[in-house]
């Protein structure tokens, strides 16, 4: 199943297709690629997926072949999926034709990170939800790729809610507001507090637990990043690495979705760009409301 395009062709085109074969794989991909290389205005398309998947692509395109990036989605798709967030927006400021046009058909590596646990998952499920609104202004044409092989049939029923056309498709908002709905395990009662999440003493207490220095360094960056957004209250550290955490409490309430997932206008990630490079260094951070009004801002380095 291949979702149809869904509204004017001068805005983000957010399709996703369904495969459980090889053959399925090649009838959604094939007429997507020819697409692309006949829309004015566009570079080549690109194709990011599984080696295999690449390897079915060249023999079915032939000469044509050359003509299409062909990618493989380890290549691509090398962190967290904050990290892919970053790596479609450099890649459209750099590649991309008038207005953001480009065709791109993705494959996540579902197989690894992307799959390794429900957590994970549900982090790639909330980037495909919030692309939505992230990319709206750009007329990119995008085909997410989901192979029930390999990404699982309760990973591929909660896709469908974050693409336009599907069905059942849900507000990117409100879907990661389900998403956040899920309870994070609480701080442990051993947790270290900090009245103040001071760089140097997050980085301080992260060597202590086992991070090498210039991961410590960057763990204490992203903190002091997030705390920039203001009524910090006080901070809580726990785990070992590389699994350090480091939970602020805010005194307001952070409740826009894509915060920290609005690329700056630079391109390269240096300190001074808030939330967006703790979410670049961290594998997780989460944002959840407390009594009072209040934001917990958790980050988990990996």
């Amino acid at each position: 199943m291949t979702t149809a395009p869904v509204g004017p062709p001068d805005v983000f085109d957010h399709r996703m297709a369904e495969c459980a074969t090889d053959p399925a794989f090649l009838a959604a991909a094939l007429p997507f690629l020819e697409e692309g290389l006949a829309a004015p205005d566009e570079p080549p398309p690109v194709a990011i997926a599984a080696p295999d998947k690449l390897d079915l692509l060249r023999d079915a395109l032939g000469g044509t072949a050359a003509r299409v990036g062909l990618v493989p989605h380890t290549d691509w798709y090398t962190g967290s999926a904050s990290n892919a967030v970053a790596r479609a927006a450099g890649h459209l400021a750099a590649h991309a034709g008038p207005g953001g046009r480009l065709h791109l058909l993705m494959e996540p590596v579902w197989q690894g990170r992307a799959g390794r646990s429900p957590r994970e998952s549900a982090e790639w499920i909330r980037y495909e939800a919030l692309a939505n609104l992230l990319f709206a202004p750009l007329s990119t044409t995008a085909l997410c790729v989901y192979d029930t092989r390999t990404a699982g049939r309760a990973v591929v029923e909660a896709a469908r809610r974050a693409h336009p056309g599907s069905g059942v498709y849900t507000e990117p908002a409100r879907l990661a507001a389900e998403l956040d709905a899920v309870p994070l395990p609480p701080p442990p009662p051993a947790a270290e507090r900090l009245t103040r999440p001071d760089v140097a003493a997050v980085r301080a207490w992260a060597e202590r637990q086992g991070l090498a220095e210039a991961d410590a360094e960057l763990f204490g960056t992203a903190v002091g990043e997030a705390a920039a957004l203001g009524g910090v209250t006080g901070a809580l550290l726990w785990g070992e690495a590389p699994g350090c955490v480091c939970e602020l409490a805010l005194a307001r309430r952070v409740d826009d979705p894509l915060a920290g997932f609005v690329p700056p206008a630079g391109t390269d990630l240096e300190p001074g760009q808030g939330l967006w490079y703790a979410r670049q260094v961290c594998a997780y951070v989460d944002l959840r409301p407390t009594d009072g009004g209040g934001t917990a801002v958790r980050l988990q380095y990996a």
